[in-house]
């Protein structure tokens, strides 16, 4: 499959997503558990190089190959802890929208706000739209999975 643009994007829209990232990374949000966040909804959303990328980024931090492996079911392992669990259900909530399923309910958001103040929760919620914004734009024009950002 070949990508269908070959040019950079324009520095523009760089520069506004650049201010996006850098308000949701000041929100005192564990920089890990965003790269949860961004990992569980590009897979939901199939984006190939968004979960390339949210590997690797993870794993720079860090992160461990069981747990990474792991995000897809991390409904059926040990490895996450509550406040992981309670942004990984409010990431797939936001994320399958789409699929006909109730959205981020009640109780889904209690769970979250019980472990993330306003700040955290806002920029974990808009964590996941921007990943929502990557993964369409990539779903769009082919982008290749191999690719760091």
């Amino acid at each position: 499959m070949e990508p269908r643009l070959k040019t950079k994007s324009d520095p523009d829209v760089t520069g506004a997503v650049q201010q996006l990232f850098k308000v949701v990374h000041a929100a005192g949000v564990d920089p890990l558990l965003l790269e949860l966040v961004h990992l569980r909804a590009s897979q939901i959303n199939g984006c190939a190089p968004c979960t390339y990328a949210g590997v690797q980024s993870a794993k720079k931090q860090g992160e461990t190959d069981d747990r990474l492996h792991s995000v897809v079911t991390w409904h059926e392992t040990p490895f996450f802890t509550e406040p992981e669990r309670a942004a990984l259900a409010l990431t797939e909530a936001a994320t399958r929208i789409q699929d006909g399923q109730p959205g981020v309910t009640d109780e889904i958001w209690a769970a979250a706000a019980a472990h993330f103040d306003e700040t955290q929760l806002s920029a974990i919620v808009t964590h996941i739209a921007l990943t929502g914004f990557f993964n369409r734009i990539n779903r769009a024009i082919r982008e290749q999975a191999g690719k760091t950002w």
